[in-house]
């Protein structure tokens, strides 16, 4: 393994998120953001933009909220795969921890990465979970015939564009409705807490602008101005995590292939609106078959 995440530590926080978004709290995770050296050289030849670059710095200085972003946004979309991946063979507390594992590995291998070579981000998480399913499949194997076995090296022909490696359309989508609701969860902490509500009973809830204005007490013009406020807001930080999650210009253009556009325009705010609205549901109804698996 590259890592090895203890079943006994301290718990991940709940940190605030709209509905069942809200991230939970979960329990057998242990610092793995030690696991990295502080002192680690950076990157060389990485050509990666600001953003992404900041954050794997940070996790490197071993910035507990660090990673706690990065479980709360991605830690769903890595047991989805690794349940899947699974087939019924590894349990609940597996696929736990091997989702830890893939996101504590995620920092230290970013000195191996190499830009011009076209692998997303996804393939790289997708990469090291595989190996990691591979290898527990493997040490299971050898305790079952009495023999020792020395973890494998992490194969990294997955960085070449279009390798065997490369992520169903499933699993792509996933992990871009992991980036949405991480913006949504961004807005509802920044936001004005009335502003927020507007957005959330206007635009994911599905209530009409009469509705909102009479619950909230309101005019209907308010309400507007409010939800455009909140929309512009989350137009800046979905660009935010698209950016920091992004290493190729694919995906940084996947907002606009799900009909997201990022830049204001007020012709294109009802069908963003949509969008949005439309990932959301889909990620809660995701959220409760994982919660299902789990229980």
């Amino acid at each position: 393994m590259l890592f090895w995440v203890a079943r006994h530590g301290v718990d991940l926080p709940d940190v605030p998120g709209p509905g069942s978004l809200r991230g939970e709290t979960v329990g057998g995770i242990t610092e793995p953001w030690k696991a990295i050296p502080a002192s680690a050289a950076p990157p060389r030849g990485v050509m990666l933009n600001s953003l992404t670059t900041s954050f794997v710095n940070r996790l490197r200085a071993r910035d507990q909220t660090a990673w706690y972003e990065l479980w709360e946004t991605f830690g769903p979309v890595l047991r989805a795969q690794l349940t899947k991946w699974g087939k019924g063979r590894i349990g609940v507390e597996t696929v736990r921890d091997l989702s830890q594992e893939t996101l504590a590995a995620l920092s230290d291998s970013i000195d191996r990465y190499d830009p011009s070579r076209g692998a997303r981000f996804s393939t790289w998480l997708l990469a090291i979970a595989k190996h990691l399913l591979g290898d527990e499949m493997d040490r299971r194997m050898a305790q079952k015939r009495g023999s020792g076995r020395k973890a494998a090296g992490l194969d990294e022909s997955w960085m070449a564009q279009g390798s065997a490696a490369s992520p169903d359309g499933d699993y792509e989508a996933a992990v871009f409705r992991a980036k949405v609701c991480a913006a949504i969860r961004m807005i509802e902490r920044e936001a004005d807490f009335t502003d927020f509500s507007v957005y959330r009973m206007r635009i994911l809830d599905g209530l009409s602008g009469k509705e909102v204005a009479e619950s909230l007490g309101m005019s209907e013009p308010t309400v507007s101005r409010r939800l455009a406020k909140v929309r512009e807001l989350l137009r800046s930080k979905l660009t935010e995590v698209v950016q920091t999650y992004s290493f190729t210009q694919d995906e940084l253009a996947e907002p606009e292939r799900n009909g997201i556009q990022l830049a204001p325009n007020k012709a294109d705010d009802a069908a963003f609106d949509e969008a949005i609205s439309e990932v959301y549901h889909r990620v809660m109804e995701e959220r409760r078959r994982d919660a299902s698996f789990v229980e």
